[in-house]
C-alpha cells in the first residue's frame, strides 16, 4: 500500500523510506509511542497529507477516517452529523447499531464524550467506505461499549486500520498487530 514513503515536517523526519502493505480484509492495529508517526501514516493513506517522496498503491476510492478528535459540527444534531456524509436512513441505521437510537436529535453540546465518539464512528461507517481508518477509536468509551463497537467493526468485510495505544483495544479488535518505533517511523521486530 505504501512504498518508500518519506515525510518531514521542517527538520522533523516522521517517515523515512517507509513501506508497508496491509491485508485486503480484516483489522490491522497499529501501535507505537506517541509522536512516532502513526497519525501521519493514516493521513497519507487518506490522502490528507502528501509525502515528499514515495507512493501509495491500491488505496480504494472510498476511504473513511475517524480522527482522534470527534470533529462533530456543533450546529447539527447527532443524526444530521452522520447524514452529512450519507443520508437519513444510513444515519439512523449506524446510530442505532451503536446504541444511539434515542439520541438522533441530540446536539453535540449535549452529548457525553463517549456518545460523541460513537457519533463520529457512525459517521465514519455511514459513508460506506471501502477502507476504514480509525485513530484511537474507543477514547471515552467504557469497556462494554468498546467491545460492542469492536464487534461491529470486525463484521465489516473491508480492510480496517486502527491506531491505538491500548492493548485491550488491540485484543478486542483482533486481527494483525503492528508495532512501530520512531520518529522516523519504522517497523519494530
Amino acid at each position: 500500500m505504501l512504498e518508500n514513503i518519506t515525510l518531514s515536517f521542517g527538520e522533523k523526519n516522521v517517515l523515512d523510506n517507509f513501506s508497508i502493505e496491509f491485508p485486503a480484509h480484516g483489522v490491522t492495529c497499529i501501535s507505537g509511542p506517541s509522536g512516532c508517526g502513526k497519525t501521519s501514516l493514516l493521513h497519507i493513506i487518506a490522502n490528507l497529507t502528501e509525502p515528499q517522496f514515495g507512493s501509495t498503491k491500491n488505496i480504494p476510492d472510498r476511504v473513511s477516517l475517524m480522527f482522534q478528535e470527534d470533529r462533530l459540527l456543533p450546529w447539527l444534531s447527532a443524526k444530521q452529523n452522520v447524514a452529512a456524509v450519507s443520508d437519513d436512513a444510513a444515519a439512523e441505521l449506524w446510530l442505532s447499531r451503536l446504541g444511539m437510537e434515542n439520541d438522533y436529535n441530540t446536539m453535540p453540546s449535549q452529548l457525553s464524550g463517549g456518545m460523541s465518539r460513537r457519533v463520529a464512528l457512525a459517521r465514519a461507517l455511514a459513508c460506506n467506505p471501502a477502507l476504514l481508518l480509525l485513530d484511537e477509536p474507543f477514547n471515552g468509551l467504557d469497556a462494554a461499549l468498546s467491545e460492542s463497537c469492536a464487534e461491529i467493526i470486525k463484521q465489516l468485510n473491508i480492510p480496517v486500520i486502527a491506531v491505538t495505544h491500548s492493548v485491550k483495544e488491540m485484543d478486542i479488535l483482533g486481527g494483525r498487530v503492528v508495532y512501530f518505533d520512531g520518529p522516523p517511523l519504522f517497523h519494530k521486530k
